[in-house]
């Protein structure tokens, strides 16, 4: 790599952290001083034109300095990418202590570690989580209420009803229906929804000769039926602090951002997008798919608690601390991984 290149380099590195931390334009004087000694404020200067014409910062104001682009963000997130690698979130028995005092309830634990987040950000901090996924199948029942329609009641060992009503091809009898859905519950009955939708139902599936088409039909059924209540549920945390930032002044911008947060679909959606297994992933300006949050970005990490998946992160201006923030939110969701996959909660709890 030429040295002009990795001055540039230098150069978007140490502009985009000073805007991050003072919220003002970045001067090529100030870069020279402070960062870059060797290079001149006109050497600078020269540089600045250059990332300029690749997108990466532009000038508010003619004779004013630069900020980032939403793009330059995106290059500064890849140019520090090893460094991040080596930091890490210290106060991870913090999140370990509260997983194993609410090892019995998962959505307090996750509560608690929401609030965590956010207090250790200052950002609008949220948790994706299964809504029944966590649960036990405590009843199936089936009813048919058309020709072509069947209504699904699975009672969860909690106390909560999810119902889902289906439009179906299989010419099932009252008197089929009646057994196969005695049989299911006899088989299922206090087995983790998430599992019997990943796992029991397959088992079952294979068992199932080729000669009882109806009870593979009805599985298929059952299956779609999990699939409709089994939607992630997002709740939120943040400290006021995150609404007293300059992106926030204007009552518009604050009513965009809360309506963006409630369109928890798209949300959802956006990170189930992200497929490729990395330890965090951040979305940015039209990525999250909406024109008035150009200035903001999104930053999470995928967990799982006893193999059930679900999502943490922040949401925040373009403007945040990368630095400070990639790392506690990979390290919050590989603490839970770990701490739950490999059985610490139970062996910490019964010591």
């Amino acid at each position: 790599m030429k040295k002009t290149e990795i001055r540039q380099q230098r150069l978007l590195k140490a502009l985009v952290e000073e805007y991050i931390e003072h919220i003002e334009p970045v001067s090529s004087q100030l870069i020279s001083d402070k960062h870059i000694p060797e290079a001149s404020p006109a050497t600078i200067r020269l540089d600045m034109a250059k990332l300029e014409e690749k997108n990466l910062i532009f000038q508010q104001h003619t004779s004013a300095g630069r900020v980032p682009t939403i793009s330059g963000y995106r290059a500064y997130l890849s140019l520090i990418e090893p460094e991040l690698e080596k930091l890490n979130y210290e106060n991870t028995d913090l999140i370990r202590n509260i997983l194993v005092q609410y090892y019995r309830d998962t959505p307090m634990a996750l509560h608690y570690i929401m609030q965590l987040l956010a207090r250790e950000t200052d950002e609008l901090s949220f948790v994706a989580e299964p809504e029944v996924s966590y649960g036990y199948l405590n009843k199936l029942d089936v009813f048919k209420i058309s020709e072509n329609k069947l209504l699904f009641v699975v009672s969860l060992d909690s106390g909560l009803d999810k119902t889902v009503i289906l439009n179906t091809d299989t010419q099932i009898s009252e008197y089929q229906l009646r057994t196969i859905v005695r049989y299911v519950n006899d088989d299922l009955i206090g087995r983790r929804i998430y599992d019997i939708q990943h796992k029991y139902l397959e088992e079952i599936f294979e068992k199932v000769t080729e000669e009882n088409k109806l009870l593979k039909l009805f599985l298929d059924e059952f299956h779609k039926a999990l699939i409709r209540i089994s939607n992630y549920f997002i709740h939120f945390d943040g400290n006021i602090n995150f609404l007293e930032q300059p992106e926030f002044d204007d009552k518009r911008a604050i009513l965009s951002f809360l309506g963006f947060i409630q369109r928890q679909d798209h949300l959802v959606g956006l990170m189930q997008k992200e497929t490729e297994k990395k330890p965090y992933h951040y979305l940015l300006g039209e990525e999250l798919g909406r024109t008035d949050m150009a200035n903001y970005s999104m930053v999470f990490a995928k967990y799982e608690i006893f193999g059930v998946p679900g999502y943490l992160g922040i949401l925040a201006p373009a403007r945040m601390n990368y630095r400070k923030h990639i790392p506690i939110i990979r390290d919050f969701a590989k603490t839970i991984t770990n701490t739950t996959n490999k059985g610490v909660v139970l062996h910490e709890k019964q010591k």
